[in-house]
């Protein structure tokens, strides 16, 4: 029987609070502490050399921990400047580079806003910047999927039917639904229940097959937002911002879908990614 996995984004107080330093040391904490999963953080960019990545690789594969590599913040998929749009193409494969000496099977990638202008310019840019990637890559780390998240702020690309027609580039373009952002950009009212997370994963059935559906890469976590969308992480404890995650665990295990959730709460995405996996595990009655 396949089950959902769970794990955090990055390393957050309690791996230093257990007094851990090393990156080399945290697929056995990872494993040690009840989750699964990791994604590796390279949101500024791939510093790490060749060795250190491959040592990393190592321990994750020894560890049994799946992971996933988070691509730099400043890569624009719809910049207006082909220059920079080409550099993005570089930061991407620098960072598939990164993902396949990890051991990681999944990139994600933020798309970039819309700027001035309009969103439909905005697509078609973020569109042709992923075509020019596949020829760019042209058949290099084919095995790696290329994750498009769903963003949280209104002004950026990154609503779920724009990551759908994103992915429709190429096939190795998959969705990374980040369930606080989509919440973000609903003003909080994105999952009042079960059937609202569980059209999520019929959506992208439909356009992308049972399969992409069924393996998804998520984000999880609770985000306050104002009328712009997002605005901060949040933690678990906070009661005033969502979304709910028991619904998300109904549904799971309702549709019988095996995702990976990331969590991404400010400071405790270790403890919240435990919580989601023992509500996940009781939902499924063990």
């Amino acid at each position: 029987m396949s089950y959902a996995t769970f794990g955090p984004g990055g390393n957050g107080d309690w791996f230093y609070r257990d007094g851990m330093k090393s990156s080399l040391q945290v697929p056995g904490w990872i494993k040690k502490v009840g989750l699964d999963a990791y994604e590796y953080e390279a949101t500024r960019g791939v510093v790490a050399g060749e060795d250190a990545l491959r040592a990393f690789g190592a321990k994750a594969r020894e560890h049994g921990v799946a992971v996933s590599l988070h691509t730099p913040y400043y890569i624009s998929l719809s910049g207006t400047d082909p220059e920079k749009r080409l550099k993005s193409i570089d930061y991407i494969t620098k960072s598939l580079w990164a993902a396949d000496l990890i051991g990681a099977d999944t990139i994600v990638i933020h798309s970039g806003s819309a700027g001035k202008i309009s969103r439909e310019e905005a697509m078609r840019l973020s569109c042709d910047t992923l075509s020019c990637l596949i020829q760019a890559l042209d058949g290099q780390y084919s095995h790696i999927k290329l994750g498009i998240e769903t963003m949280g702020k209104l002004n950026q690309l990154g609503t779920l039917d724009e990551v759908l027609e994103q992915c429709a580039v190429h096939e190795q373009f998959v969705p990374v639904v980040d369930f606080g952002h989509l919440n973000c950009r609903e003003q909080g009212s994105a999952f009042p229940d079960v059937d609202s997370y569980r059209r999520v994963f019929d959506k992208i059935a439909a356009a992308r097959g049972d399969e992409v559906a069924k393996n998804l890469h998520c984000h999880f976590s609770k985000i306050e937002y104002t009328s712009a969308g997002e605005k901060k992480h949040l933690t678990f404890e906070d009661e005033t911002y969502g979304p709910r995650f028991e619904p998300l665990a109904e549904a799971i295990v309702r549709e019988g879908v095996t995702p990976r959730i990331i969590c991404e709460s400010a400071g405790t995405q270790a403890e919240d990614a435990l919580d989601m996996k023992n509500i996940y595990l009781k939902q499924k009655g063990e």
